[in-house]
This record gives C-alpha cells, structure tokens and sequence, in this order.
C-alpha cells in the first residue's frame, strides 16, 4: 500500500469540502499528540469572512478523506451539522488531549475516543 505524504504547510490552507461539494472552510492548523507523534486533530476554519467572525473546530484527523485530484480534504457532514459542532474561540485553543471538548468532538464525528488514564 502507498502512503501519500503531506508537508504541514502543504496541509495549512487547504479547502475542505463535504460530499456535497458544499465549501466548509479551510485548515487553519494541525494538533499533534506529542507523545506518539501522530496527528490527532486538524483544525477547520468556518464561516465569517476574510478571517473575521471565523470558528474554529477540532476535527479527528481520520475523520477527514483526501481528494488527490482536486487537492482538498473531504469531510462527511453538512453545513448545518457543522454549525452544531463543538468549537472554539480562536483566542483560547484546547491543549489537553483529555479534555471533555475532545470527548465531545469524538463522539460528534463518531470517532472512538480515547480513554483517560
């Protein structure tokens, strides 16, 4: 199996779409857990305009899919789901992988989360 690799500032900026074709915004950045390295989290940018009135939202970097053709990443909710999903103010990011907002935001993409030990 091939892997396809990814720079970090080649990921940054990069549009998300649904399987709408709908626009859901960009990655703002990636979140990294620092003890195994893999990225946990992308961070979606949504709404507002040229930055302003901008919401944040961790994503589970599995829920994503890539689209290699058109060079951007595919996330499979509306629009008017990802306006209920949990975010963040872009002033006050979440540092703790175990954090109820990450438990919130597993279990809103139906992602598996991960125990607390």
């Amino acid at each position: 199996m091939n892997h396809l690799l990814l720079s970090a500032t080649s990921v940054n900026g990069t549009d998300v779409k649904n399987r709408l074709d709908e626009d859901l915004g960009h990655i703002k950045d990636l979140m990294i857990d620092t003890e195994t390295g893999r990225i946990e989290y992308a961070v979606l940018s949504f709404g507002g305009f040229l930055g302003v009135g901008d919401k944040y939202f961790a994503v589970p970097w599995n829920a994503f899919t890539i689209d290699t053709a058109k060079e951007e990443f595919v996330l499979d909710v509306t629009k008017d789901k990802l306006d209920t999903a949990p975010g963040f103010d872009k002033d006050n990011w979440p540092e703790h992988a175990a954090s109820d907002y990450f438990r919130q935001v597993n279990e809103f993409y139906d992602r598996p989360s991960v125990p607390v030990i």
